[in-house]
Order: C-alpha cells, then structure tokens, then sequence
C-alpha cells in the first residue's frame, strides 16, 4: 500500500510515492512559475499551476497500479489562494502569493478599524500583508467579482477541487486568512460581514487529512477514480510531522525560501503575554495539538538575493560554498538586518526593510555571503528567546529540514549562533512524506500519530555542535549590535518607506 504526497510550494511543485513504512519510492519535482506584471504585482496563474501539479503526478504515479494507492494528501504554502467560482470552478482572480506586497494598504487599513489583541485572541495572529483579508480587499477594489457563488481556495484547497469537484479547505490553511476563529474551529462570520464579505465566501473547514472527496472521473492525472483526497494543509506543520517535531522542546527550522522556526503546544491560550511575544499560533495537523511559529520571510529569500546581485550571472551555489570557504572563521563583524520582505516575530512588522551596518572596503563577497546568514540565525535566535520567555521551556533539541541545510555553513552559524547542536533530519522531503503521513492518519492507514511518527523514523541524524568560543562572540554581537540597532533600523524604514 501506497500514499501519494503532494507539496505546491513557492518554487516547486512535488509528488512523491511513499510506502507504509514511510520510505519514499519515488519524487517528481517542477518549478512552480511566478509571474511579474507590468505594474510590478507576483501572481500564479491557476490554470498553469494545476497542469504542473498534474504533470508531476501523472510522472510519479507512471507504472504504478492506482489500486495501490490509498490516499492522496495535499499541502501547499500557506497563505496563497485565489477566487474562484463555486459552480464551474472558473477561476476569478489569479493566485495572490502569499510574498505579493500589493495589499499593503489594505492591511493598514484593518490594522486601524480593528483592535490587535482582540483579533490575536481569535486567530492567534498578527496582521499582515499576506493573509486573505487585505488580500480580498485589494481584489474587490481591482474590481474582482464578488457575486453569489465565488470562493476564495488556498492552493491545496484548489488542487484538491481539481481532482475531486468538491471545495473544502483545512483548519490550518484556514487559520492563515486572519478570518478564522482557530479556537471554536469555525470561520469568524461576524468579523467576515464586517469588510462587507459573505461567510459563504469560503469553504467548509476540516481536520487536516480528513478526506474532501475522491478522485473524479476524467481528471486525468493517473490516479484511480474514487481514491480519497485528504487536504493535509499547511506546508511546515506537514514537514515538522514528518520529522518527528511534534511536541513540546522539541523546535523545527524549515529552511527554505521562506523560513520557519516552530514549536508544539497542547493547549490554546492566546493571552497577552502571547500576543507581546509576537509568535502567531495555530492548530497542528496533529490533532488536538497547537503549534507557535516565527518565521522569515526572506530568509532563504536572501541568499538568492545576495546570489543574484554577486555576478552578471547569479553564483552557483558551488561558488557560494567557496566564497564561504574563504571568508574568515569567527563572525564577520557585519550586521545583516534581513527584512527584504518585512520582519516577523518577535516584531512582526510589514514595513521593515533590510540593512547592512559594519562594512568596510576590506571586506569582499564571502564575507557579506557569510553576512547574510548569520542575520538570518540571528533572527532565528530572537524567535527561540521569545518562544522559551513565553513558555518557560527550555528548547530541547532543534531538528532543521529543507534546501537551506545543504549549506553545511549556515548550519554552523545557526549552531554558533544559539549555542545548541541542530540536527538535520535525514528526509530529504519533508513536506511531500509529512503531507502523505497526514493524509494517512485521516484515511486511517495509520491508527494514530505515534503509527504515523514510526513511519517517518529512518535514516541516520547529522548533528552540527556549536563552538563555544563563537557562541560567546556572536552573542556579543547579538546583545550589543543586533537588538541595540532594531530601533533605528526600524525607524528608518518608516522613513523611506515614507520616502517612495
């Protein structure tokens, strides 16, 4: 018996076959194809989308007998999604990424008409330009139909109508509208009406893997007609299932375009000293468990920043490693303020933008490289303190995933940074196994979350260990010249922000 997991990504579309026992037999990956209007707006086209996540199932299952295959579970980034329309399943709107910066505006506005605190305690999170609601706003004043009949799907949501003919979306998908109530598990129809919507804008919410329907006839994708089609959800919580980062000390870093550094919580208290903590919080796709998360935007986002800008064509990432390989041992003395996207926690900020502080005409490109992710760790090291502040746990064990541990440098950093081991998990496809795991769990291939866990154990761990002489450099720097300079680097992107 087979699951098959698919993982829409912001640069790649995935499919994998996994067994049972949680070993994945076979991978087909695709680029996911951003496109840029003249006006300077990112967008998924929705039908290119769904042909290039039919094309790599119908590559991964090629051979296969569909009768094998028990279920299909689907995870995407979290906060891209579209309009659609709920009769013909046209869509209405392309895909508004969850990275377009266009609802700015928009969001200040909800920002203004609504209380933070009270809206932190419903959806445990904290406004921003990438969730639905300034998202739809931005829409409707472009003109986008609003009629009797659309629905706004997140790319899972979509993909799923596209094999099934049934709109559903999942509690963690959900949750990243800022229109949720994550408590009560139902969608906030008061706060909804409020900006002029319909609750019957959006679809019905389930648990995470709880099958939406089944494959229809004539989809065309290789997959046996009536196999079940799980929503598995939210990208990082189905790679921190996988990897085993499913209860409390134990923290997933997902290191990938974006970045995520997260946690598991058995309850949800979404008080005050949460909110000040500037963590967002949601439910897991582990049932009845929570999660808090920090994340970057812009983290592996960075480095193809830097490598874009650092050659008429962008590095190789073997030139990067060589670059890194010679650049000095110790930390650089460089402050790399990585907000090319806003920051997150603790100081969740939208306009926040990224600076450079400590440069001299000694220092060449490996340095500014190496620059580059040690602001990206010492993000992640605001994040730890204010999650271990907020819970009172010391953080056990740090389990990394994703294309950003294939950078053996940055993974030291990161160690040197903290002053913890990071240990790299052995699944090479995190989010592909865990959408699979999660789709498992609600088909009921697996009896229970330990079932599916023992499923994702394989493979031997790479732990990187800190040096304890960097660590107390970098905490130096980190005190002294990363946490003094927020203030004014913040204040300076009001500035120019101002200033555009």
């Amino acid at each position: 018996m087979m699951l098959l997991g698919v993982d829409v990504g912001t640069t790649h579309c995935k499919a994998g076959l996994v067994g049972e026992d949680g070993t994945l037999l076979r991978l087909v990956s695709r680029p996911t194809e951003s496109r840029r209007a003249p006006d300077g707006i990112f967008f998924y086209e929705p039908e290119a989308l769904w042909q290039t996540v039919a094309a790599t199932i119908r590559e991964v299952t090629e051979g296969v007998n569909g009768s094998e295959i028990a279920a299909v579970g689907i995870a995407s980034m979290a906060e891209t999604g579209l309009l659609v329309d709920r009769e013909t399943g046209e869509a209405r709107s392309h895909l508004v990424p969850w990275f377009d910066t266009r609802a700015m505006a928009q969001t200040a506005r909800v920002a203004r008409e609504s209380n933070a605190e009270e809206r932190f305690g419903r959806t445990g999170l904290h406004g921003s330009y990438k969730f639905a609601l300034p998202k739809l706003l931005w829409l409707r004043e472009q003109g986008a139909a609003f009629e009797a009949g659309t629905v706004w799907l997140s790319t899972a949501d979509y993909v799923a109508y596209r094999l099934t003919g049934r709109m559903a979306t999942d509690y963690t998908l959900a949750a990243r509208t800022f229109l949720f109530d994550v408590g009560e598990k139902r969608w906030d129809e008061e706060w909804i009406r409020q900006w002029g919507f319909a609750p019957e804008l959006f679809p019905e919410a389930v648990p995470s893997g709880q099958p939406v329907g089944a494959v229809r006839d004539g989809v065309g994708v290789g997959l046996k007609q009536g196999t079940p089609v799980a929503i598995s959800g939210h990208d990082h919580l189905c790679a921190a299932l996988a990897v085993g980062a499913v209860r409390p000390g134990v923290v997933f870093d997902s290191m990938g375009t974006a970045e995520a550094f997260m946690g598991t919580t058995q309850g949800w208290r979404m008080d005050g000293a949460a909110f000040r903590s500037g963590l967002t919080f949601g439910r897991h796709v582990v049932p009845e468990r929570f999660f808090w998360l920090g994340g970057l935007s812009a983290s592996g986002g960075s480095v193809e920043w830097a490598r874009q800008l650092m050659g008429e064509e962008p590095l190789s990432y073997e030139a990067v490693e060589r670059l890194l390989d010679e650049a000095s041992e110790g930390p650089t003395g460089i402050l790399y303020f990585p907000y090319l996207s806003g920051s997150g926690a603790p100081r969740p900020d939208s306009a926040a933008k990224g600076a450079f502080v400590g440069l001299t005409a000694s220092h060449g490109r490996g340095a500014i490289l190496k620059a580059v992710l040690e602001g990206t760790a010492f993000e992640m090291e605001a994040i730890r303190r204010s999650a271990e502040a907020l819970t009172g746990e010391r953080i056990e064990r740090i389990v990394a995933a994703g294309g950003g541990t294939k950078n053996r440098h940055w993974l030291q950093i990161k160690a040197d940074v903290s002053g913890y081991p990071v240990t790299v998990s052995p699944i090479a496809e995190a989010a592909v196994l865990g959408a699979a795991l999660v789709a498992g769990l609600g088909c009921g291939v697996y009896g229970n979350v330990e079932a599916a866990l023992e499923a994702a154990r394989q493979g031997d761990e790479d732990t990187v260990l800190p040096d304890a002489e960097r660590y107390k450099h970098y905490q130096r720097l980190y005190e002294q010249g990363y946490l003094a300079l927020q203030d004014p680097v913040r204040a300076f992107s009001r500035v120019a922000t101002t200033d555009d």
